[in-house]
């Protein structure tokens, strides 16, 4: 009987090979299945990144996976030049070593190996690694491709050199952990493959045969020539000389054997490694940190004693309040049962450390549900008094920790995140990675510069700016979407180990110093079992902690007489709801959007609960499952409130049917398909999974089977799961809507009472929110706040708040009324100024000896260059010494410090005299302003072209909201802030218009875009005209045409965010 043919693939490349291999796991893991492959490796070079979805893929498809990755070495210790051993004129990758684990064991020590060297070179972001500091491990190295040690060492000096290089291989790592490997392609001399299997039979190692595959199947190797010629910065007819004749493709046993028919125990050789080797990297899972309790406590005593202690406080004794008690002991007995009350003090301990350098953060995710968080400090939504589910946070049937994220004030979260490296060490503490995969914008860009097309114009098409790019490019950039490009570090997932997560996963340096970050998302960190603790910055949380300190130093406390905080304001303040009803909510967290301020005077919210339901209403997830206008019709009493089937009554109940939250969809699973605590959790994960879609439809089968089997008729069904499954785009959970309410309602109660300290919050807090820092300026004047531009002897470095300046114009309020102080003004930063950079701190501290006497006296003390003299007088930052801006500019150079080679004769300093220069016009003043700070605390731009727009019949801002009548023909004008073209929209782009009365919205339909193209993506400002639409309190114009409105100053909008 003639042998079935056996082959495993044990040398691969996946896209996680970035800009090389040109197939994701899944795909590579199909295409061996379809061959009959007895195992595959994926080796990722000098990574590990691909090995949990090779895992899963492999798990998912009943193949096994043998895990590896390909080291590359530092060249120094073989005494080698770029481009030794290769033909010359080829890319020069590195010296690459295959490595393969051959159980978990060898797969700990090869992560170790990996992350040792990492962490032992901080800083460098290209590992090169040791043979020696390698050593022997439970694993296989093979030799290599042309890239590898022995045949570079084969084809620069013959045998002799190929012989040592094999003898140093085997003294390192053992004749027994050593295979010479033959990763030929059909264009290779017959005389190497002999060379090669010469080279193994004299050292008595086997020679293994590979493809080195970079391709599932030869249909991707076009893709794969694109993606080299990327990685080399290069079109693909300057990258032909680089590019392989053929692109290696995984093989069958047969097609191998046919390669190989000389050496046939090379293709067997591979299969047996292949099924000695593969293992289910499962089995690797860690556990979290043992955390520090004081002597006579274990951890659920201690997490009790806390918990008692902020229960105390909050809730006050059991006789007080039994049920809250209640339910803090049913929640412990639940934390204690599944042995999480460590999670519980890590992130205690870490909520601390923010309160003990007052950085103000909260508690936000499935936390929220959680009386005992609340008791602990670590939210500020109290779910006794808001009847929040707890089973939504932890349960029996949950898979895996809780989720608690800690949103911590943008401007100081690196303090937070160093402080858990230092407490954990890097080896138990490290970030969790993203995958930056191509997007239509960068697969266009890099489509067309792989075409040949100029930089420029690449960057032109990815921006949807001009005509639209050749099919050629369209096509190109189709294949890539979705692909690995590189990796990033996640906004501020933390992973927690007790056994090294170095041993886990491989470390690697971020782009940010001092960030250590693993090689998974936190997908993946997910599916390996590793704990991901969200430490987030928010921006707003800055702005709120400055604005509570400012106020705190005025003596102004919360309700309950102690420090301002997030959960001790005056609570239901009408004029908060007045504020929010009427849409004045720029710079007002999560509810500043377009899209939000046309639903506020719809929903009109009265109270808290209305705030949570208006962060969560609009989102991909209510929007694609089109639950937004049926909400707010059932609430305004326009539509009757109905349900798809009484079975989703409970669930739906209190949003009047219409499904909001991610916690009703898993109640809803539960009611309609009879799914498990466990099922519904899967529901959970793959609602909010990266890869949540393939999850979900994964998920069908049941839901559907579930519903059949209660009744509910299958089209009711299937708008049901429709529902469900449009969630998986990112439905918000109810408990992270009610964390981020709180700081809605905070931010809208600072704008409502203290409206300076609101804006000096934000602005002294950029870059942050919707909005820029002009925008941002001129809502606060149109408020009538007072706003002073930056002055060298005034400013700090950000801005602030101080006594008002009777020379610096105060507006008349145009919008809702503010508690405004009449004795203060916001007095804009140096920061602000570009180019003057750290020269600010140093102006500060000079000021901190006694004012400035003179420019020159600024120049010296506060040692700045002539560029940043010049910055500061084309910002106008010398008024206060009474030099205009002409003679500032004039004079930077002699005052400069490194012109300073003598003091200058008292009063001969420039400036000191009215200089003969010009005074600078408005539109001047204005243009410099832009140009310097890219601000203005003057009127409006468009203030000054009024009475031009006036007679050509264009409308304010304001007019059109109040008096715009519905169906009616109006022009607005107005600089352009926003360009936005949301995935729900069916190709609708929605644009943002600023004048000095207010924000108008503009609808354009697709076709409209299209013909105004140029225009529409590249005009600062616009002159639109269109048909009036009003409804509910919101009113926009559905544009006819858009015509270019020039401006003498350059103005930024921030599109397609």
């Amino acid at each position: 009987m003639v042998e079935p043919a056996r082959y495993a693939e044990l040398h691969a490349h996946c896209a996680f090979t970035f800009l090389d291999g040109a197939n994701t796991p899944s795909e590579m893991v199909d295409a061996a299945c379809a061959l009959n492959l007895e195992a595959l490796a994926v080796l990722d070079v000098d990574g590990m990144y691909s090995a949990i979805q090779m895992a899963t893929a492999g798990r998912a498809r009943g193949l096994p996976i043998v895990c590896g990755a390909e080291l590359t070495l530092d060249p120094q210790q073989f005494s080698a030049q770029p481009g030794w051993g290769l033909v010359p004129g080829a890319e020069e990758p590195g010296i690459r070593l295959p490595i393969i684990a051959t159980n978990p064991c060898g797969y700990t020590q090869l992560c170790a190996a990996m992350s040792r060297h990492t962490l032992s070179h901080p800083g460098r972001r290209t590992p090169i690694h040791m043979l020696d500091e390698l050593g022997a491990g439970e694993w296989i190295v093979l030799t290599g491709t042309s890239r590898g040690p022995l045949r570079r060492a084969l084809r620069a000096g013959g045998m002799s050199a190929a012989r040592s290089m094999l003898t140093r291989l085997i003294s390192i790592f053992g004749r027994d952990r050593v295979a010479v490997e033959s990763a030929l392609s059909p264009t290779e001399p017959p005389e190497t493959l002999r060379a090669l299997s010469e080279l193994a039979t004299g050292a008595h190692v086997p020679l293994v045969a590979t493809t080195a595959a970079r391709c599932a199947t030869p249909v991707s190797g076009p893709l794969g020539d694109v993606l080299a010629a990327t990685r080399l910065g290069m079109s693909l007819e300057e990258a032909e000389p680089h590019l392989p004749a053929f692109r290696s493709f995984l093989r069958s046993a047969e097609e191998m054997l046919l390669m190989y028919h000389d050496y046939p125990d090379a293709v067997r050789m591979a299969a047996d490694i292949g099924s000695h080797a593969s293992f289910d990297l499962r089995l690797v899972a860690p556990r979290l940190p043992e955390t520090k309790v004081p002597e006579g406590f274990t951890s659920a005593t201690w997490l009790r004693h806390l918990t008692e202690q902020g229960a105390l406080e909050r809730y006050g004794t059991r006789a007080d309040n039994p049920h809250a008690w209640e339910v803090i002991d049913h929640e412990l007995s639940i934390i204690e049962r599944m042995d999480f009350p460590g999670y519980f003090l890590i992130v205690k301990e870490i909520v601390d450390f923010c309160a003990s350098r007052n950085i103000l953060c909260q508690g936000r995710g499935s936390a929220a549900n959680s009386a005992v968080c609340f008791a602990l400090g670590i939210t500020a939504v109290d779910a006794v008094r808001h009847s929040m589910l707890f089973e939504r946070f932890l349960s029996p049937g949950r898979s895996g920790p809780p989720d608690i994220d800690v949103d911590i004030e943008a401007g100081r979260r690196e303090e937070v995140i160093q402080h858990v490296y230092e407490h954990y060490g890097r080896e138990r503490a490290a970030q969790v990675a993203t995958v930056i995969t191509y997007r239509h914008r960068s697969a266009i860009h890099d489509a067309a510069r792989a075409c040949g097309y100029a930089a420029g114009i690449a960057t032109k098409w990815s921006k949807s700016e001009g005509d639209p790019p050749p099919d050629q490019v369209t096509r190109i950039a189709q294949k890539m979407s979705d692909l690995p490009r590189h990796m990033g570090i996640h906004t501020g997932g933390m992973v927690l180990t007790r056994t090294p997560v170095s041993h886990i996963c491989p470390v690697q340096w971020g782009a940010m110093e001092g960030r250590s970050v693993l090689q998974w998302d936190k997908d993946d960190c997910a599916d390996a079992g590793l704990v991901k603790f969200d430490l987030l910055g928010l921006g707003m949380l800055t702005a709120i902690r400055r604005a509570f300190d400012w106020l705190g130093e005025r003596g102004i406390t919360g309700r309950n007489g102690r420090a301002l905080g997030l959960h001790n304001l005056t609570e239901e303040d009408p004029r908060v709801y007045d504020l929010l009803c009427a849409a004045d909510t720029v710079g007002v967290f999560q509810v500043e959007s377009r899209a939000q301020m046309n639903t506020l005077p719809r929903l009109r919210p009265r109270c808290f609960y209305d705030i949570v339901v208006e962060v969560a209403l609009i989102r991909p997830g209510p929007i694609q499952g089109q639950a937004v206008n049926p909400y707010l019709r059932r609430r305004q009493g326009a539509e009757a409130v109905t349900y798809l089937h009484p079975l989703l009554k409970p669930a739906l109940e209190k949003t009047l049917g219409v499904p909001l939250f991610q916690e009703q969809l898993m109640r809803i699973a539960q009611d309609a398909a009879g799914f498990t605590a466990a099922q519904a959790d899967r529901l959970r994960k793959a609602m909010g999974s990266k890869r949540s879609l393939k999850q979900m439809d994964m998920l069908k089968p049941p839901l559907m089977e579930g519903m059949r089997q209660r009744g509910i008729s299958e089209q009711c069904a299937h708008r049901i799961f429709d529902q469900l499954r449009g969630f998986a785009s990112f439905g918000f959970p109810e408990s992270h809507s009610f964390s981020f309410a709180h700081i809605v309602y905070a931010s809208a109660w600072l704008k409502v009472h203290y409206p300076e300290f609101f804006y000096a919050g934000i602005l002294s807090s950029q870059p942050m929110g919707f909005y820029s820092p002009d925008s941002l300026i001129h809502d606060a004047r149109r408020h009538g706040v007072a706003v002073a531009r930056a002055d060298v002897q005034f400013s700090d470095v950000s801005a602030c708040v101080q006594p008002y300046d009777p020379a610096v114009e105060r507006c008349a309020n145009e919008r809702v009324e503010l508690d405004m102080d009449d004795d203060a003004m916001i007095r804009i930063g140096l920061e602000s100024i570009r180019g003057l950079g750290e020269g600010a701190h140093r102006i500060v501290d000079a000021r901190a000896d006694g004012p400035f006497s003179s420019m020159s006296d600024v120049a010296q003390r506060a040692h700045l260059t002539e560029r940043q003299v010049e910055a500061c007088a084309r910002a106008g930052a010398f008024d206060s010494l009474a030099i205009s801006r002409r003679d500032a500019l004039w004079g930077a150079e002699r005052v400069a410090e490194e012109h300073a080679y003598q003091p200058y004769i008292p009063g001969i300093e420039v400036g000191t005299t009215p200089g003969n220069l010009p005074q600078m016009s408005d539109v001047d003043q204005m243009r410099a302003d832009y140009q310097a700070t890219g601000l203005t605390v003057a009127e409006h731009p468009l203030a000054l072209i009024r009475s031009f727009l006036d007679d050509r019949g264009v409308v304010k801002a304001r007019d059109l909201m109040e008096k715009g009548d519905d169906g009616s023909i109006a022009s607005v004008a107005g600089i352009v802030t926003h360009r936005q073209r949301p995935l729900t929209a069916r190709g609708l782009i929605f644009v943002s218009l600023e004048d000095e009365s207010g924000f108008a919205n503009i609808v354009c339909s697709p076709g409209l875009w299209t013909r105004y193209r140029t225009t529409a993506t590249t005009a600062q400002a616009l002159i639109v005209s269109g048909t009036v639409e009003r409804g509910e309190g919101v009113v926009m114009i559905r544009a006819h045409s858009l015509k270019e409105l020039h401006m003498p100053m350059r103005v930024r909008s921030r599109d397609f965010r």
